[in-house]
């Protein structure tokens, strides 16, 4: 396509996907909560980090692969669930998932997608995880996690960290809320983007209808228009620790809490027989004042050691991002906006523009920083500066 033609990092993606999209549905990707100070600070701390360049080294063998979980990924990278994908381009989950399963990567279906999990799994099936939303109603969520378990998903990420909804402002000042109720201005909005409504909403018009959530349990698998009932049925408030416990049960697969930010958590995780522990803000989406996850990272990692994997999740942008978060104990990372505007720009070809503009860059920052393998990547490849109070280059 010949807009990605002219893509050469995920900034330059960012800006096709925003001429391409509505402003709504942008900025719903975009965009975090309130003063979008978490949003800032998750990129400020990747940049703060800097690297030492490693002379004369043999880096002529080097390879992004490696184990995640005990079998082999193409990079340490998986896409991230993002409900929005689906407005994105039609069915984005699954033209996502089918680029995540050409590059040999993990990938996450949100609970709220647009394309039922069935067809992901029929049509993409490389390594699948499925993301909760736990339901007031518990038994709905068992629902979930029995399809889940049906379609051969090899993961359960359980989300922590929206037990209540962010206060994300700007999508009232768009017209843009869910449950969706089209106003004068998102309307104008879709006008000034024909493309998009050929090419998506009206694909989904001619075919079921209004988007639905897909992933839903019945009876709420409504279309995104639907009133605001589901919202309640949804509080995640009353979430605790035996709600885990419950699923470690039901779940005979791979067990992670996303939202985890705090040591004291991390270990309790484990002793609920977590396999898994991603390091996450929800992309600066949630929680304003949330700390940068990069920031956090180091000392729940340590604090894990072996007894769970670590991944990292929010600001991920490069290449050399990658590299950090794997140098301060990160397993993976995910993905979700980096990979969503390429999603929005091309479909399938899109996602895996981005996953090959971040893995090339990380292929070159091993080489700088003389790596030829993802666990030669150790934190000695850090600079801290004289007056740095970072513990990262220790």
């Amino acid at each position: 396509m010949a807009a990605l033609d002219h893509c050469y990092n995920v900034f330059d993606l960012r800006e096709a996907a925003r001429r391409r999209l509505p402003r709504g549905v942008f900025e719903f990707v975009d965009r975090a909560t309130e003063d979008e100070l978490a949003l800032r600070n998750n990129r400020a701390a990747f940049e703060k980090i800097k690297l030492l360049h490693r002379a004369l080294v043999d880096v002529s063998g080097r390879a992004t692969t490696t184990t995640l979980f005990g079998k082999e990924i193409a990079l340490p990278m998986a896409i991230a669930p993002t409900g929005a994908a689906g407005l994105c381009w039609h069915e984005g989950e699954l033209e996502l998932a089918k680029a995540a399963a050409r590059a040999k990567i993990p990938f996450t279906l949100a609970t709220g997608a647009m394309t039922a999990m069935e067809k992901i799994a029929k049509e993409a099936n490389f390594r699948l995880w499925f993301q909760l939303y736990v339901w007031k109603r518990r038994e709905l969520s068992y629902q979930l996690i029995e399809r889940a378990k049906a379609n051969g998903f090899e993961a359960l990420i359980v989300t922590t960290d929206t037990i209540v909804s962010p206060n994300r402002e700007y999508n009232a000042k768009n017209g843009f809320l869910l449950p969706f109720h089209p106003t004068w201005r998102f309307t104008w909005d879709i006008m000034q983007h024909p493309t998009w409504f050929g090419t998506v909403l009206l694909k989904y018009f001619t075919t079921i209808g209004m988007p639905r959530n897909e992933n839903y349990p019945d009876p709420y698998r409504r279309p995104v228009t639907s009133d605001a009932s589901t919202q309640e049925v949804m509080r995640q408030d009353s979430l605790c620790w035996d709600d885990i416990r419950i699923f470690r049960d039901k779940w005979p697969g791979i067990l992670m809490l996303k939202g985890i930010n705090r040591v004291d958590d991390a270990l309790k995780a484990i002793s609920y027989g977590v396999d898994g522990l991603i390091v996450s803000n929800h992309g600066g989406r949630n929680m304003d004042s949330a700390a940068a996850t990069i920031d956090i990272l180091p000392d729940i990692a340590q604090a894990v050691g072996d007894k769970a994997t670590v991944i990292l999740d929010s600001g991920v942008r490069r290449g050399s991002d990658i590299v950090k978060a794997v140098a301060l104990g990160a397993k993976c990372v995910l993905t979700g906006r980096a990979t969503l505007y390429g999603t929005a720009v091309g479909g399938e070809a899109g996602a895996a523009k981005a996953v090959s503009i971040i893995r090339g860059e990380m292929d070159k920052t091993m080489a700088y920083t003389g790596c030829n393998r993802v666990d030669e990547i150790t934190p000695d490849i850090f600079f801290a500066s004289r007056d740095s109070n970072r513990l990262v280059a220790e």
